[in-house]
């Protein structure tokens, strides 16, 4: 596959890119491949009300090398609205697949935040499943981003020691602000956000039936079997986001354009900033 030439839909400053699961898993594996570095992101409804109060996720977003929508009103505004894209691709739908790629490719890949256990249930349970699979090592250091941002570059540095190409960050949304930060600290690897993903995969966390998740109602699932963790982010930080879906509509109905022509590049000749 050439490097993609696909659609950007602005959900106010959070962009993201209208791929398939199937291409997303292609263009990671071949750009970590290729020794560009660079990192992705996957927005939902949290990030979009996050985005409202810290303006530095609009310049993340501008920066990231794929931005791949995960949560079920995301794709709801843009079917709606009449945008491209049409189908959620989560860091927890991508995961398995992108490391059976990785495990082909003999692409080494780094754990980021996750605990030990998860870390090492994981790992045993991926070289079972794709016996090519190699973890370059796992982190599972706790650090504030914003009063010791240098163990968290120190994390990523440890990464990039390790020799992984594939950095997955099993971090809340504010934390994979690292992965903007500092980039250069962990190039020529890919960073990813992935959130609970890997603590759903080794069984720690039960995720949500597949219908419950493709009609929207994961958040509804994950708040019953978390309440004191997760009241408050549901029921009232992301309603914060809906102004958003609210401008957007305006400017749909005033003819304003809600998405542009890009170019996910994947080749090492490429120069930065190559997703305008």
């Amino acid at each position: 596959m050439k490097d993609l030439e696909t659609q950007v839909v602005e959900f106010g400053p959070v962009r993201a890119h209208a791929v398939a699961a199937v291409e997303a898993v292609d263009l990671i594996a071949r750009r970590a491949a290729s020794g560009r570095g660079g990192f992705v992101l996957t927005p939902n409804l949290d990030h979009l009300a996050l985005s409202r109060r810290n303006p530095e996720f609009g310049a993340a977003y501008d920066r990231a090398f794929l931005s791949l929508v995960d949560g079920m009103p995301l794709v709801a505004t843009s079917r709606l609205l009449r945008l491209p894209i049409r189908e959620k691709v989560s860091g927890s739908d991508l995961f398995e697949p992108l490391m059976a790629r990785c495990a082909a490719d003999r692409l080494r890949v780094f754990f980021l935040g996750a605990t030990p256990e998860t870390c090492e249930t994981a790992s045993r349970k991926l070289r079972a499943q794709h016996p090519g699979f190699e973890l370059a090592g796992y982190d599972a250091s706790h650090f504030d981003l914003e009063a010791r941002p240098e163990a968290a570059r120190d994390a990523l540095r440890r990464a990039r020691e390790s020799g992984a190409r594939l950095i997955l960050v099993c971090l809340p949304p504010v934390k994979q602000l690292m992965l903007f930060r500092f980039e250069d600290d962990y190039r020529p690897a890919v960073g990813i956000g992935v959130g609970s993903t890997l603590a759903f995969y080794a069984g720690e966390v039960p995720r949500a039936p597949a219908w419950v998740s493709r009609v929207g109602l994961e958040w509804l699932h994950r708040l019953s079997r978390e309440p004191r963790r997760l009241w408050r982010r549901y029921l009232i930080e992301d309603p914060q986001a809906l102004p958003i879906f609210l401008r957007m509509a305006i400017d749909r109905a005033r003819g304003r354009p809600l998405h542009h022509a890009c170019r996910v590049v994947t080749s090492p000749l490429a120069e930065p900033g190559e997703t305008p």
